[in-house]
């Protein structure tokens, strides 16, 4: 079943394609709705792409998703948990960098034995 879109993918592509480009240059910042639309839109698309419930990705504040095939989650803390910065999960969605090395930054927290995204990522 296809998940339902919230985000333009025209719009959100651009958006990620503009954290891409200047992800290199730290000096200039990118406007938060721009860094909020990169983030809304590549949860989307792994959530396209690796469909399921079994875990859910949190970047706070931007946004939150299911994915991954397996056990259906219900009520209460999911038993899979990934929680992340948005910098961390727009460099692992455009392979700017791996899962081992977005782990090993301290930044992200991931609980379960299915809470590894190495296999569905980068994103592009």
């Amino acid at each position: 079943m296809a998940i339902k879109r919230r985000i333009d993918p025209a719009k959100g592509a651009r958006a990620f394609r503009q954290w891409i480009d200047n992800a290199s240059k730290e000096a200039t910042a990118l406007p938060r709705p721009v860094i909020a639309m990169a983030v809304r839109y590549t949860l989307e698309e792994l959530a396209s792409r690796a469909e399921g419930n079994s875990v859910e990705v949190r970047v706070p504040p931007f946004g939150v998703t299911q994915c991954i095939a397996g056990p259906r989650h219900t009520r209460g803390t999911p038993p899979n948990v990934i929680e992340l910065p948005a910098e961390i999960w727009l460099a692992l969605a455009a392979g700017k960098i791996g899962w081992e090395a977005a782990v090993a930054t301290g930044k992200v927290a991931a609980s379960g034995l299915r809470a590894d995204l190495s296999a569905e990522l980068p994103l592009v």
